[in-house]
């Protein structure tokens, strides 16, 4: 009998975790990480600066690191409670010194004082038997969390990596600003001084040199915030990249690349691909497995245990066949009476699943909603970005047959001057709108749930 409920324990103990282990490598963790990175849409930029910053991005952003733990914590929560499925073995050694200094007596007979040592050496085997599938819910439940986990990983990645990418070029942005306005400042310069020439010569008034010295001023102002613009969105990508100093790497505006055959449809299903959908998909199964859990709660469990072991008063007896011995069982558990407690319990997660599902129909039509905008914002930003080149081609014609008056002597210089400056307003125009599209792309692409926009409509 001994010898059998020893192998019992054995086979429960050693062999059934062979079939719980869970193979999961950092090899393919670190695959799952990179992939959220999406490193071949952001090369569509045709720009080995930015890359190499996401990349950066990618090892030393401490908000990136956080969502990775994040999801290996989750995934040790997982086997934390695949163990409860699993049976239990422990030793619970008793070594123990009885001195009794008075007589002791049990009904008519007395025991004098005596000393005596006790040796308890037992393996004892515990294991609940999930009759009603309780604890593979919960296992269940805690896969469902790491799927959360796993997507508010995946939604640090592209929020991180899409705000990064604005304010790269919104730095960039603020470097062609600067220029322009620096020459904005040397012509309306020179347009002061020339003002002031005519004022002298009795040519205007005051009035028109209080005029322009007032743009001058409203210029500087401009290239004040301009430089200040630009320290901010510096420090901001410093912060990004977890770097307390030095300078960001960049290309120049003329060489930012514009992406063309954005689509201008998309699908509403391109939703099941956020991962703020999936997180509250997975939190609407969740939710249900807790309430199931609850149900459960209401039911008797059962536990089978045993022992095997020594038991002896001596150590010279101790390994002795009398010292040896074994028990088993099983024990179900019910409670009678808990004060309402359980059915309280159960009511507060069908509470809590209601309110979980009624996120996940909000979920779906705001996400909807932002796709829609990332959509109609593209759409407007490209077509006003269409337009403003279309006035700086007019503007640079006009500027030129300025000019060519200039030369036959039908133009004064301050003419010429204010054509220049017209000139470059135009352009700052131009390049806020270019900007801004490249911007309402990454929106969209943020609204897309990090989906290279080419390949838009692959697994809708």
């Amino acid at each position: 009998m001994k010898k059998l409920l020893l192998l019992i324990l054995f086979l429960i103990v050693f062999v059934m975790p062979v079939f719980a282990k869970q193979h999961n490598s950092d090899d393919d963790f670190d695959k799952k990480t990179t992939e959220y990175l999406n490193l071949e849409w952001w090369k569509v930029y045709e720009d080995d600066f930015l890359t190499s910053h996401l990349q950066k991005l990618y090892q030393e952003n401490y908000d990136l690191k956080n969502a990775q733990l994040k999801v290996k914590e989750n995934e040790k929560l997982i086997k934390i409670q695949l163990a409860q499925e699993l049976p239990s073995l422990t030793f619970d050694g008793f070594i123990s010194r009885d001195f009794r200094s008075s007589m002791q007596k049990f009904g008519d007979m007395s025991i004098p004082s005596y000393s005596q040592s006790n040796f308890q050496l037992p393996l004892t085997m515990a294991y609940e038997i999930d009759i009603w599938g309780k604890n593979h819910l919960k296992t269940k439940m805690n896969k469902e969390r790491l799927e959360i986990a796993k997507q508010a990983q995946r939604a640090a990645y592209i929020t991180l990596t899409s705000d990064f990418t604005a304010q790269y070029f919104n730095l960039i942005k603020t470097d062609k600003l600067l220029s322009l306005q620096n020459k904005l400042i040397e012509i309306q310069s020179d347009i002061v001084s020339k003002t002031k020439d005519k004022f002298e010569a009795g040519l205007c008034s005051v009035n028109e040199v209080l005029n322009e010295e007032k743009i001058l001023t409203k210029f500087n102002e401009e290239k004040n915030t301009l430089e200040d613009d630009r320290e901010v969105f510096l420090n901001v990508l410093r912060v990004y990249l977890a770097q307390a100093e030095g300078e960001i790497e960049r290309k120049s505006f003329e060489d930012v690349k514009l992406p063309e055959n954005i689509p201008l449809e998309i699908n509403s299903e391109i939703i099941n691909n956020r991962p703020d959908y999936i997180m509250t998909e997975s939190e609407l199964r969740r939710s249900g497995y807790d309430v199931r859990i609850a149900r459960k709660e209401l039911l008797p469990s059962f536990v089978i245990f045993g022992q095997i072991g020594l038991n002896a008063y001596s150590l010279s007896s101790m390994f002795k066949s009398a010292s040896q011995f074994a028990n088993a069982g099983i024990m179900p558990a019910f409670d009678l009476f808990s004060g309402g407690r359980k059915i309280a319990f159960l009511q507060f997660k069908k509470y809590q699943y209601d309110e979980a599902l009624n996120n996940y129909k909000k979920t779906i039509l705001e996400d909807i909603k932002e796709v829609n905008l990332g959509l109609s914002g593209y759409k407007t930003a490209l077509k006003n970005y269409n337009e403003s080149v279309k006035r700086v081609n007019k503007q640079n014609q006009l500027n030129k047959l300025m000019k060519e008056k200039n030369e036959i002597g039908a133009a004064s210089k301050l003419e010429t001057l204010y054509s220049d400056e017209a000139d470059i307003l135009t352009l700052k125009e131009e390049v806020s709108d270019k900007i801004n599209c490249l911007i309402s792309i990454i929106s969209l692409y943020k609204a897309v749930g990090g989906k290279n926009l080419y390949k838009i409509e692959e697994n809708i």
